[in-house]
């Protein structure tokens, strides 16, 4: 038998005396004289890490694995060196957008089932993945079952005062889902933004593309304000909205294109100030879409007044590199960026999608100082709807609902490696990649370490994890996600 330290040796010693002597209480004692108290066992080896993986050939799916130890022996492999003393950014969370197409396959859902689901998904427990951040539609999105807004009137009419503005169809289904997702995660942040303005207020009379004429734009300030009112009046806090979804693309149903120009002018005459004017906290964050066209926050952010009323960027990564949001945090460093949309393909390869997400939108958009990770769509039925005539007919849910019959794609898995483990609150800390080993760090609020690792390797690698001078020794095969906590 090894005894590692004095501790355990006085221990060990003891515990052979009292057996030896026989001190030990029997039927006649009296109970007047304790037991001696024995000095607590030390782990001499450091603190116990758990890990959790997911494999790109789906044989182990967010599968806990072995336990492991830190140790002070020396070897020869290479480290990934954690270091909770080197703090970045706070983080908000992770998590999806939460689509009418997603509300509709859940509300279909048999009540049993579907709390099951939503605890699934929004709980605290060791059977939850811990969701902690949704982004939703004002109005309809392309994953909507129709066309909406929420002051829709008969062609060739307006409505400057709003006196027609209800939430109308979301009351249905959004938000109820939302009210039940509250009950179980009260402290979930959501982030709202519209794909576009009610076309009456367009310069098309479209919701395909145009532009929010000039002559609407306090009009429109007052829309987002009534939404914010009147989801509040639900039990529905938003926390941020982005003025427009892709304000860049015109193909979509719905869409709206907005320069940076007009974002800048929108917010700093009419959002901003009508905000500042009912006492509304909502976080304002410009642009939401592609890291290929970075000037469009720089230039808004560079413009004083609209600077003033702005919390900071968003980001998709359909074009441009990941890199970009510290290019934008460098040049704002007192402002915020948000990665809020990657979608996943019904005809894209599970390894494939669970490599490229984890090391791009989870890893690079967190160790380039974003305060969230978000996938596209929460879920949608098996042909990949509802959507609108026109809206994305591929795009696949992080769930394919059919009934009560739930399949987990990839999606689910790759936010899931994050939500489960990081907790909104969490600050990023240091960590180094090796190679295509690539790593992000975190400190959670409970003091405990997490770190996330993709091997994007071609092959399996053996490596340290290095931690106050003590490390242990881990294998990840090629293509394999890992969460190590301790």
């Amino acid at each position: 038998m090894l005894i590692r330290n004095t501790n355990n040796l006085l221990l060990f010693f003891l515990l052979s005396c009292l057996s030896a002597l026989g001190c030990k209480k029997n039927s006649t004692d009296t109970g007047s004289t304790p037991l001696p108290t024995l000095p607590p066992i030390v782990n001499p080896l450091g603190p116990q890490v758990d890990y959790w993986i997911t494999t790109s050939d789906k044989n182990s799916l967010i599968a806990q694995q072995q336990s492991l130890s830190f140790d002070s022996i020396p070897n020869s492999y290479a480290n990934i060196s954690v270091d909770s003393t080197q703090l970045f950014q706070t983080i908000d969370g992770f998590g999806y957008t939460l689509t009418q197409a997603s509300a509709i396959v859940m509300n279909q859902m048999d009540p049993t089932a579907k709390n099951n689901l939503l605890t699934e998904l929004f709980g605290n427990n060791q059977n939850s993945i811990g969701i902690s951040y949704l982004r939703i539609a004002i109005g309809a999105s392309d994953l909507s079952s129709s066309v909406y807004s929420y002051d829709d009137v008969p062609a060739g009419t307006t409505d400057v005062s709003l006196s027609h503005f209800t939430l109308g169809n979301d009351l249905n289904e959004m938000v109820p889902l939302l009210q039940k997702i509250l009950s179980i995660n009260p402290s979930i942040k959501i982030l709202a933004t519209p794909w576009s303005a009610p076309v009456w207020m367009k310069d098309n009379n479209s919701s395909i593309g145009g532009s929010l004429s000039a002559t609407y734009y306090n009009v429109y300030a007052n829309y987002f304000v009534k939404y914010i009112q009147a989801m509040k009046a639900q039990g529905i806090s938003i926390d941020a909205i982005t003025p427009q979804n892709e304000p860049l693309n015109a193909q979509n149903n719905p869409s709206m294109i907005m320069s940076a120009s007009q974002q800048a002018d929108f917010i700093k005459n009419n959002l901003g100030p009508a905000f500042a004017a009912s006492n509304i906290k909502t976080k304002i964050i410009v642009y939401d879409h592609n890291l290929d066209v970075l000037s469009y926050p720089i230039d808004i952010l560079q413009d004083a007044a609209a600077n003033l009323f702005v919390d900071g960027s968003a980001f998709h990564l359909y074009g441009g590199f990941i890199s970009g949001m510290t290019t934008v945090h460098n040049a704002f460093p007192q402002k915020n960026v948000y990665f809020t949309e990657q979608w996943t393909s019904s005809g894209g390869n599970f390894g494939n999608d669970l490599i490229w997400h984890v090391k791009n939108v989870v890893i690079g958009s967190m160790q380039n100082w974003s305060k969230i990770a978000l996938d596209w769509n929460l879920a949608n039925d098996p042909s990949f709807g509802p959507h609108t005539n026109g809206g994305c007919n591929t795009c696949m849910g992080a769930l394919t609902i059919d009934g009560n019959i739930v399949v987990r794609n990839v999606a689910y898995y790759i936010i899931a490696h994050a939500s489960k483990f990081v907790p909104a609150g969490s600050v990023r800390i240091a960590s180094n990649s090796i190679g295509n080993l690539q790593t992000v760090a975190f400190l959670r609020p409970d003091h405990k370490k997490v770190l996330l690792i993709v091997n994007d390797e071609s092959s399996a690698q053996v490596f340290n994890i290095k931690f106050n001078h003590k490390w242990i020794t881990a294998t990840l095969q090629k293509g394999t996600v890992a969460s190590f906590v301790w």
